[in-house]
């Protein structure tokens, strides 16, 4: 019975969503699956390539750059342009840019082609969660772009693990695969995946329906991704403040090993499930209630002194993860014209990619200057002042939106003062 009860809810989970986009799920798992880059480079440049510690900071840091600096760009041309052909050339361009960083050898070339897989790489997000907004019903967004973000964290759990043994034998064979897997997913767009972008409104052609002004007035909007850059500045932590912190508290990076594998695992086990059950709830409540998870998770760290207790603070804060992910993404769609999602998909992802910059000055700052208990009581406040941020902003707005909406000038100047 419980197995019946349990591939009944597996069913209802992915039941009656189009084909299409189970083809871009699809290339989503398989470009995870082949990841590599992001998460060896530190290793790959100080312990193969004998550079300093700085050196490889820099460089990661202007891989995070190259993320930033594409945002807007690829949004403007996802609208522009279509969908397919924008993810079609991000997916090409990343998988001849990885490739080309495991054969480059002078520093300057290093630090200049990770610059460019950090463009690449970060131009796909934008179309894909556009094309997602436009194949999937408005009842559905929230099912999808859970499914979506749990292939992200299985495809990151496996590849994390395998490109450690992929490393012992040859970093360069990890770039060669990471190309190979990425183009496979541009062969999957190419072949499966359809055109989506809608036509504009009338008398206008999608080119020119929204401007980058457009997106930048609509007060509401710029609000969420305000409180989005608030939230990721919280969750990067994960992967900054909470080693850093552990390590100077005497813990091994074995010991840091284990307890942040509960983010991936609860992920894994629990995306599915607990989106079935917020589905149909109300946004407004749930980005509130996870903002304050995430604040107070990271925040209860300063109180950890075990390993137990550090992956206790970590199941609480990956909690908030899961609710906030995709409701979050899902508020972002309805607050964007069909005919201007890709640029406001661009200006939303950027919020994750400034906060990817800003996040490791932040916790290392604070840790050196003060301790890392002020990092975790700063994030417990970062998170009540972006669940007051929800609170205010969503005052007023409807519990579902249609999925056509006014005109740019009209709806930039309605949410600016009014539900949309």
């Amino acid at each position: 019975m419980p197995y019946a009860r349990a591939g009944r809810a597996v069913r209802e989970s992915v039941s009656g969503l189009p084909r299409a986009f189970w083809w871009l799920w699809t290339s989503t798992l398989v470009n995870r699956l082949g990841g590599f880059v992001a998460t060896f480079m530190a290793l790959y440049l100080t312990l193969d390539r004998g550079y300093s510690a700085s050196y490889a900071g820099l460089v990661v840091a202007l891989h995070g750059l190259g993320g930033v600096v594409s945002s807007l760009g690829a949004g403007v041309m996802t609208d522009r342009l279509g969908r397919r052909p924008t993810l079609l050339v991000a997916q090409v361009s990343t998988a001849v840019s990885v490739a080309l960083l495991g054969f480059v050898r002078d520093p300057l070339a290093i630090a200049a082609v990770a610059f460019l897989v950090g463009m690449a790489s970060n131009a796909s997000r934008p179309a894909v969660q556009a094309m997602m907004a436009d194949i999937v019903e408005p009842e559905d967004r929230i099912r999808a772009f859970s499914l979506n973000y749990w292939a992200i964290n299985l495809g990151f759990a496996v590849s994390s693990t395998a490109a450690g043994f992929i490393a012992e034998v040859s970093y360069l064979s990890g770039f060669l695969l990471e190309a190979g897997m990425t183009m496979a997913c541009a062969i999957v767009v190419f072949l499966k995946v359809p055109e989506s972008r809608p036509a504009g409104p009338r008398g206008q052609s999608p080119d020119d329906a929204v401007g980058l002004g457009t997106v930048v007035r609509d007060g509401r909007f710029m609000g969420v991704v305000g409180l989005s850059f608030l939230i990721a500045l919280i969750f990067q932590q994960g992967s900054l403040g909470l080693p850093v912190a552990m390590g100077e508290a005497g813990f091994s990076p074995a010991d840091y090993g284990m307890v942040i594998a509960a983010n991936g695992v609860l992920i894994v086990v629990l995306q599915i499930p607990v989106t079935r059950f917020i589905e149909h709830r109300d946004a407004r409540r749930l980005l509130v209630v996870s903002s304050l998870l995430a604040g107070y998770g990271f925040g209860l760290t300063a109180f950890a002194g075990s390993v137990g207790v550090f992956a206790l603070t970590v199941c609480v804060w990956t909690l908030a993860e899961i609710v906030n992910a995709p409701t979050q993404t899902g508020l972002v769609v309805r607050l964007s014209p069909p005919h201007g999602r890709g640029r406001y998909q661009g200006v939303y992802t950027m919020s994750w990619s400034v906060a990817s910059l800003v996040a490791p000055l932040m916790s290392g700052f604070v840790i050196d200057r003060f301790g890392a208990e002020w990092l975790w009581g700063l994030c417990a406040v970062v998170g009540t002042l972006a669940a007051a941020g929800y609170a205010a902003l969503m005052r007023g707005l409807p519990a579902s939106e249609p999925d056509a909406l006014p005109a740019p000038a009209e709806a930039g100047a309605r949410r600016d003062s009014a539900p949309a």
